[in-house]
């Protein structure tokens, strides 16, 4: 098997690439243009067992082309993309180009030279803000798609792209995965999320508790939840890579889909705060802001689906864990 694993130096890309080198024999090549990747996740990864890194940026559709003719991949794992919610509301162009212009280059790549399967980072995003009363068991992939972000917008376009090129191509199959919140590190630490001014809140509370940040912000505290913040449905980042292992042995066999992955619960912006503060020991600093741009109110999955046609079963699904994993990186990376 030769994996092509776009955006393998950033955050979920390079746990996907530890679990393809620990546990399969897969020929793997990454491609990143190290604009919020890592060398230092390649040279962490390398150690595993030596891949192919090419430094390159999928905007550059002439060098990317001369990438697929000198080798032959029979599968991609499709990363790199923009994916700052507030940043797609004040830029969108770079949204769509990035993810949606180059993701279409990408099919297009792989039709072109027989690639049979394309998984796809896809994002709860797409579902766009749920009205609360009608998902009590969890937003299923059934629910209507309605984006109310341009980052939300540029993905289920790649979707639709990722779609039709497998209704025309019949050998061209697809597991397309809305994430719901990634969070936590590899529980033996040796990668985990290093993102430049990271938005995502478990990384955020986590620079608190390390005293990388002086404080922190809650956006809005007059949402209609139980304690005006928030809910998310956070995954474990580990998980959330086992899944893309199984989404490869599962189209050996099974038609394309499209799937969740999370945990079916969810916790508030406060109830993150505090568990990060549990697990750290630390009572850093928290202030009120005003809601940002782009936020759903809830955002829970309904994972059922991938459970059983995908037999997924999750290993962390425990926010402390999944915050302690987290706090226990940060202060690695201090």
């Amino acid at each position: 098997m030769n994996v092509l694993v776009t955006g393998g130096a950033g955050y979920i890309g390079s746990h996907v690439v530890k679990l393809l080198l620990e546990n399969t024999d897969a020929n793997v090549s990454v491609i990143d243009n190290l604009v919020t990747g890592f060398q230092s996740a390649i040279d962490t990864l390398q150690k595993i067992r030596p891949f192919k890194f090419i430094k390159a940026d999928l905007s550059n559709w002439d060098e990317i082309r001369g990438i697929f003719k000198s080798n032959e991949f029979d599968s991609i794992i499709h990363f790199a993309a923009s994916l700052v919610v507030p940043e797609s509301v004040e830029n969108p162009l770079k949204y769509y180009l990035n993810n949606t212009a180059n993701t279409a280059n990408l099919v297009k790549l792989a039709n072109d030279y027989g690639v049979k399967k394309f998984v796809f980072s896809s994002t709860a995003a797409t579902y766009g803000e749920p009205d609360i009363s009608e998902i009590k068991d969890g937003i299923s992939e059934e629910f209507p798609t309605n984006p109310i972000n341009p980052y939300g917008q540029s993905k289920l376009f790649s979707e639709k792209i990722i779609q039709d090129s497998a209704k025309a191509n019949p050998n061209f199959k697809y597991v397309i995965f809305r994430y719901f919140n990634v969070a936590g590190a590899s529980p033996d630490l040796t990668i985990g999320q290093k993102t430049k001014d990271a938005t995502h809140l478990i990384k955020v509370a986590s620079e608190c508790a390390v005293g990388k940040r002086d404080k922190m912000y809650i956006f809005g505290t007059d949402y209609p939840t139980p304690d005006g913040t928030c809910i998310r449905d956070y995954i474990h980042v580990m998980d959330l890579a086992d899944a893309h292992i199984k989404a490869l042995d599962y189209l050996e066999s099974e038609k394309s889909d499209i799937f969740n992955v999370g945990y079916g619960k969810g916790a508030s912006v406060k109830e993150v705060i505090e568990t990060v503060k549990k697990v750290s020991g630390v009572d850093f600093r928290v202030e009120k802001a005003p809601r940002r741009a782009g936020d759903p109110a809830m955002l829970i999955s309904n994972c059922d689906k991938i459970k059983e046609k995908m037999k997924w079963i999750p290993k962390y699904d425990d926010l402390e864990f999944i915050c302690k994993t987290a706090y226990e990186w940060e202060k690695k990376c201090k």
